[in-house]
């Protein structure tokens, strides 16, 4: 049996220092799933090809797939291959790319024809992928350790006909990548605050610019990242290029010299990537790498709730398919919003914090002390019925805060006029004049700083205290008090009394914010006077004067303008 020849494809002056490797004598070995996570992320088969080749074909083959899936053999028979490529000029790609070019990475310029052959082929097979941009990619990416089109194939295949749930790799619908987008801009807001803060005020629609966060990872990566990248990917999963994206975040906006405030989405958009491929000048493999797996995450449950949320929050706007009325925006329309508390630059600034799902939306005034006049009971019927909101609070000090709130403020007739506290993890309190802060729940804050590291085994959720969650109540999930999800519903859960679970309580007498040794907001029933304090369920400092006078108050809703 003749040897294969792994680098048929490759313009080997492009690869740098890579060995090509013997596949007869080039095996990589590894005991279980932790040695083979340490090989991926640690580079273990970057140094020789014919290694990199054979592994990643064991670690494809190892996928759980269709029960028909395509193989080589159904490629070869209807297909003819010339030797080590053939014009790009062939095959068109198909719509479900989204107009996304071959990225050319070390292949031979012949090569690019491969993929396109092999990109098309794939789109025959698979009527029901409908929108994904990634396959081009990953299709050239694996034609580097492919004997010829057809292995290359099957490979691509078998990615895109992997159904395990918790095994998945490449978004096949609009949907799931617009959901992918939102759920992208949520870790970011999370996790690279900074930069998510210099995305907003850089771009006019952020949720463009974070609509390519798949592109930057897949497609605009010099080889030697992407390569690294696919190590990893194709062990441990879709979760490392959320990883990989926040990193190339950060790297960004490190390195990023300030220009204009705005230069506008399609601006940042071209710049982000540019950085992305000019990535081999300042960041090594290692380095993007080391920053990426930094990064201490939600689990993969958590993750998949947040991006069902996305996906469900879509479906309903009746975003499944992409057309021109789709057009997402992110940013509050100037024309539409007027209001006494804050300035349209800043409902910008607060839109920027909240769940992507509901930054989709465009304010709509509900209760304003202005209008409706100071009295709680009229507080409560204008604010009943909606969920989210957001509250805004200016002193006679001209200080300004509030608070987002997760929950219908109709949850609080559950217990009568009995102060009882409700909402959910994704409720937060914020400061605006005179300088501008938002207090997360402090679980969240606590998981983030404290979280157990995933160092090279399998992926550990993040720890949080267990007596400051909420017990899940719904029949189809399992209990599990350390891994409470900030992204469901109040109606799923069974919040207990820990003052660390203490998002918005009210009754006759008085509205409360955060709980726990204090409160973040306390307003009384004439919605005239107020005190702030710290407290435990957000770790928050007062917002404003400790004892204050409310000059006015507005309650803010969430108006789905593509309903309308």
């Amino acid at each position: 049996m003749s040897q294969e020849d792994f680098g048929v494809f490759v313009d080997w002056s492009r690869m740098g220092d890579v060995s090509r490797g013997d596949a007869t004598t080039d095996k990589a070995e590894y005991k279980d799933l932790k040695d083979l996570k340490h090989q991926a992320r640690t580079g273990h088969w970057a140094c020789s090809h014919a290694r990199r080749a054979l592994v990643y074909r064991e670690l494809i083959k190892a996928l759980p797939c269709r029960t028909v899936t395509p193989d080589a053999a159904v490629y070869r028979d209807g297909e003819g291959q010339g030797a080590g490529g053939r014009s790009s000029a062939l095959v068109p790609l198909p719509d479900c790319v989204d107009g996304t070019a071959v990225p050319r990475y070390c292949l031979r310029a012949e090569a690019v024809g491969s993929v396109h052959a092999v990109v098309a082929r794939l789109a025959s097979e698979f009527p029901d992928v409908t929108h994904c941009p990634a396959l081009p990619a990953v299709a050239a990416l694996l034609l580097h350790w492919s004997a010829d089109e057809a292995q290359c194939f099957e490979g691509t295949a078998r990615m895109l006909a992997c159904n395990d749930p918790g095994c998945h790799l490449l978004d096949q619908t609009y949907l799931a990548y617009q959901s992918s987008c939102m759920t992208f801009g949520d870790l970011a807001r999370k996790y690279c605050p900074t930069a998510h803060k210099l995305m907003v005020a850089a771009a006019t629609d952020v949720l463009e610019v974070y609509g390519d966060w798949q592109r930057w990872v897949l497609g605009d990566l010099p080889f030697a990242h992407a390569a690294r990248v696919m190590d990893v990917f194709l062990v441990e999963g879709y979760k490392v290029l959320y990883r990989v994206a926040l990193a190339l975040l950060k790297f960004y906006c490190k390195q990023k010299v300030p220009g204009p405030a705005e230069q506008g989405s399609a601006g940042v958009r071209d710049d982000i990537r540019a950085f992305v491929r000019g990535l081999d000048s300042s960041v090594t493999p290692e380095k993007l790498l080391e920053k990426a797996f930094s990064f201490r995450l939600f689990s993969r449950k958590e993750i998949g709730l947040l991006r069902y949320a996305n996906e469900e929050t879509l479906r309903q706007k009746g975003i499944t398919v992409r057309q021109k009325r789709h057009d997402i925006q992110l940013a509050v329309s100037s024309e539409n919003f007027s209001s006494e508390v804050v300035s349209v630059r800043e409902i910008r600034e607060i839109w920027a914090w909240l769940p992507e799902r509901f930054a989709l939306c465009q304010p709509q005034l509900l209760f304003s002390t202005a209008t409706h006049g100071c009295s709680i009971s009229r507080f409560y019927s204008h604010c009943e019925g909606h969920e989210p909101t957001l509250l805004l609070i200016k002193t006679t000090e001209r200080e300004v805060c509030g608070a987002f709130l997760s929950t219908d403020w109709e949850e609080r007739r559950r217990h009568g006029n009995k102060l009882s506290y409700f909402g959910t993890g994704e409720c937060f309190v914020f400061k605006m004049k005179p300088e501008m802060e938002r207090y997360e729940w402090v679980v969240i804050k606590t998981t983030m700083s404290e979280g157990q590291l995933e160092d090279g085994g399998l992926d550990a959720d993040a720890n949080a205290n267990s007596q400051s969650l909420a017990q899940e109540t719904t029949p189809s999930s399992v209990t599990d008090h350390a891994h409470l999800s900030p992204f469901l519903a109040a109606r799923h859960f069974r919040l207990n009394t820990s003052n660390t679970s203490m998002f918005m309580a009210g009754n006759v007498d008085c509205i409360i914010i955060g709980g726990g040794d204090g409160n973040a907001l306390y307003i009384d029933s004439e919605l005239n006077h107020g005190r702030t304090s710290r407290c435990t369920t957000f770790d928050n400092p007062p917002l404003c004067s400790e004892s204050f006078q409310i000059a006015l108050l507005e309650v803010w809703g969430f108006q789905d303008t593509m309903s309308t």
